[in-house]
């Protein structure tokens, strides 16, 4: 999928300010958190996070659940790079993992596994 936030920001722009958070705030992670386009789920109100490199994809997704109100009979999936990340990883292992080239971490979400799943294949 596409990022907003890529297209609206040019590569030199981006990796700058991502290598400058992480000279600052050495241990934060710099991530980037959009919706899946079309998805019906709430559109988050900030797309950029510092995340403690120590808290787990678990404890991000809480995050953004209340950042969105999304009520706890809801279901909320995050993909980075299209894959489902494990709840019990830390982001400083999915940073490694999956960082882009400008530094950024980027993670996409959305109410049903499935839809995203469509969506990336229509796109």
């Amino acid at each position: 999928m596409r990022s907003k936030f890529k297209d609206e920001h040019p590569f030199e722009k981006r990796k700058a300010e991502a290598e400058r958070i992480r000279q600052k705030y050495a241990d934060r992670i710099p991530v980037i958190c959009e919706k899946v386009e079309k998805s019906d789920i709430a559109t988050i109100d900030k797309k950029k996070y510092l995340v403690p490199a120590d808290l787990t994809v678990g404890q991000f997704v809480y995050v953004i659940r209340k950042r969105i109100k999304l009520s706890p009979e809801k279901a909320i999936f995050i993909f980075v790079d299209e894959v489902l990340p494990p709840t019990a990883a830390l982001m400083s292992s999915i940073y490694e993992e999956h960082k882009d080239e400008d530094g950024f971490l980027y993670i996409t979400y959305v109410s049903s596994p499935r839809l995203s799943m469509l969506l990336w294949c229509i796109c």
